[in-house]
């Protein structure tokens, strides 16, 4: 069931007098069976309530009225809370004077529904419904009053609906052709729920991804809408709409963003909803048509057709709109064969993409399957998928049709730890923000080449020592002094962290070209670790933090971070960093190491990791778990391998020696 514990699912049938509704009722009685739902007569449950049954209720007074109808409600949603069944409750939303509508319905109304059904049986039959059911004493009334009734009554429904957070779907069908649809809605909003909305959407992923598990190494993650193309399909679609004069200006941007709806799991089902109330032909007429206007980005057609010629990476569009129009759009696509589609749009989809859906479906394929994801969005219903993903990227639009909240969102998702680039589509657009907080990429063959590349191509770190050269010998020996502890101890140790640095940390993982000024005054090239802005050392305390000081000063523009445990880094040290430089003093068994990948991994399955130790125990640097030494982006730099497995204590314990605590031992 879609709403909370706390709040039943109640949903009324509404409609003007005589257009079925406690018919429909019966009928899904019926057909449904009462284990799932409850079924309720408003008219008899005032009935029931009230001395003298219904008669006497229509003599009281509009307050005692209202009082009667709260009362009756409350009485509905208590039972089906107590039952665990959703409520189908016949009700009344306004009664006609002569002249117009008159409202009738309670707060406690508005606050107890969650759906509402809005049977629009056209009026002709209605007034036939009316003039053969016997069974009540109804007036008269023109087919002319009944649509003017039913038109002020409908907008007064959507109106309410929409300020109160509850579902509206219009079924225009008459009665008996409307009933499978009826039936078909109802187990929907009995099955439908938020963790089974997300459920259904992983599921469909698996589907996709879980056959090709061993193969692919790389998965592209792209929205939509105002990605792929500049285009915003939903809203070509409601303006076709509306030339066939229909209602649909503006339908999906009257829920999107409203303070009672947001982009929630419930405005996204709203839209479904709108959507399910066109009649299927006309649906798949509107798809094709919209899809027949869609242009895609050159550039980023051309990356999805490499993609398709390759086995180790897929695309994937995951969009919040209408999944049968990009269906169709990348039929048009040569290798439509590798890009699947996942999205919603009505209820034969079975769910509907949120942004919590993008951003799980992402953390799913990182987590569990162990791929690098790539994802490109244009909005702020993209941040969370853009957070979760290895290489995020944002689109920037056409500045005079993008996104007006994106700015901001971008800019909050910066401050939370997203480090995105920007890639400028159309051609000529203006960036977001500056280009210091979002990087400008160029979508050119190099762009396409280093995604496209093999992961399992990429050299990997390895292992490197020093032992048996001259300047470690030299180095090592005031660390191994006894006589040496305290600040000539730290600084030794310091010495040491530059040079394995300089010497073989930078040789691991290489360098990069930087403008410097020269001492002649004019500019210059400099060099500096490769991704040394987007390098991260970790000093695991305490004994690591003067040879990371060491390695600090050797790469100045990296981040510093002090660790005690693994679980001091937070998925802002590690999201969106190029590379991770563990600092210890000794490693001895590596548990404590293997704690910090481990942690370091179930965060980013792809950022560098480097080990870098003064000295490293022989046989865990020769037998590294199979989980890492297969992981060919763990690396390991020691200054010497020690095949002596003494752990020490106190006045033999590096830590202690450091910072001459070794009376506490």
């Amino acid at each position: 069931m879609s709403a909370g514990e706390d709040k039943p699912v109640i949903v009324g049938i509404y409609g003007v007098s005589g257009c079925g509704k406690t018919t429909l009722v019966a009928r899904l009685k019926k057909t449904l069976g009462e284990r799932d739902f409850a079924f309720f007569d408003g008219s008899q449950m005032l009935s029931s309530l009230v001395h003298g049954g219904l008669a006497a209720f229509k003599q009281k007074p509009d307050s005692e009225k209202a009082v009667y109808r709260e009362i009756a409600i409350q009485h509905m949603a208590a039972t089906c809370q107590s039952d665990q069944r959703v409520g189908i409750v016949a009700g009344h939303l306004t009664l006609w004077t002569g002249t117009g509508a008159l409202e009738i319905h309670t707060h406690a109304d508005l606050e107890t529904y969650t759906h509402l059904v809005y049977l629009d049986t056209p009026p002709e039959t209605i007034s036939e419904y009316r003039l053969n059911d016997q069974s009540r004493d109804r007036p008269e009334m023109s087919v002319d009053d009944l649509r003017r009734w039913q038109w002020s009554e409908k907008s007064r429904a959507k109106t309410l609906c929409r300020q109160h957070g509850i579902m509206f779907i219009n079924l225009r069908l008459p009665l008996e052709p409307g009933l499978p649809r009826a039936t078909s809605l109802m187990r929907d909003i009995r099955d439908h729920s938020e963790q089974e909305n997300m459920r259904r959407a992983l599921a469909r992923l698996d589907d996709i991804v879980a056959p090709l598990s061993n193969k692919v190494e790389t998965v592209l993650v792209l929205d939509a809408d105002r990605t792929l193309t500049s285009m915003d399909t939903g809203a070509r679609f409601w303006g076709e709409h509306l030339k066939m004069g229909e209602d649909g200006s503006n339908r999906l941007k009257q829920y999107f963003g409203h303070p009672v709806w947001g982009y929630s799991y419930k405005a996204f089902r709203q839209a479904a909803w709108l959507y399910e109330e066109i009649p299927e032909p006309e649906y798949e007429r509107l798809c094709q048509v919209v899809a027949e206007d869609v242009t895609l980005h050159p550039e980023l057609a051309d990356l999805i057709e490499s993609v398709g010629r390759l086995r180790h990476i897929r695309a994937v569009v995951v969009t919040c709109g209408i999944k049968r129009v990009w269906e169709v759009v990348m039929q048009r696509v040569r290798s439509s064969a590798h890009v699947e589609i996942i999205g919603g749009g009505r209820i034969s989809d079975d769910f509907v993409v949120t942004p919590g859906v993008k951003a799980a479906i992402v953390e799913r394929l990182r987590k569990h399957y162990g791929v690098q994801v790539y994802t490109f969005g244009d909005s702020e219903v993209d941040i969370p998928m853009l957070m979760a993903a290895d290489q995020p990227f944002v689109v920037t639009g056409d500045v005079e049709t993008r996104s007006k909240s994106m700015d901001q969102a971008l800019l909050n998702a910066i401050s939370s730890g997203l480090s995105a680039r920007q890639v400028l589509l159309p051609a000529g657009s203006r960036p977001r923000l500056a280009e210091g907080l979002v990087p400008i990429v160029e979508m050119g063959a190099a762009f396409t080449s280093n995604i496209v590349a093999r992961r399992s191509n990429i050299p990997k770190l390895g292992r490197v020592h020093a032992t048996d050269s001259t300047a470690a010998k030299v180095l090592m020996t005031p660390m191994r002094d006894a006589g040496v502890a305290g600040p000539g101890l730290r600084e030794a140790h310091r010495r040491a962290g530059w040079w394995i640095a300089t010497q073989h940390v930078s040789e691991m993982m290489g360098c990069e070209e930087t403008e410097i000024t020269h001492v002649q005054n004019h500019r210059t090239a400099g060099y500096r670790l490769r991704d040394e802005e987007k390098t991260v050392i970790i000093a695991l305390m305490r004994g690591g933090e003067p040879m990371a000081q060491g390695v600090s000063e050797a790469f100045p523009a990296a981040m510093f971070v002090h660790a005690n445990t693994p679980d001091d880094l937070t998925e802002q040290h590690i999201r969106g960093q190029s590379t991770i430089l563990l600092v210890d003093s000794v490693v001895n068994s590596g548990k404590t190491i293997i704690g910090f990948v481990e942690h370091i991994r179930a965060i980013d399955k792809t950022v560098r990791i480097v080990v870098v130790a003064g000295v490293i125990q022989a046989r865990f640097f020769k037998r590294l778990p199979t989980d890492i030494e297969v992981d060919r982006n763990v690396g390991f730099v020691a200054m010497r391998l020690s095949e002596n497995e003494f752990k020490g204590k106190g006045q033999t314990d590096t830590g202690h020696r450091l910072y001459n605590t070794t009376r506490f031992e």
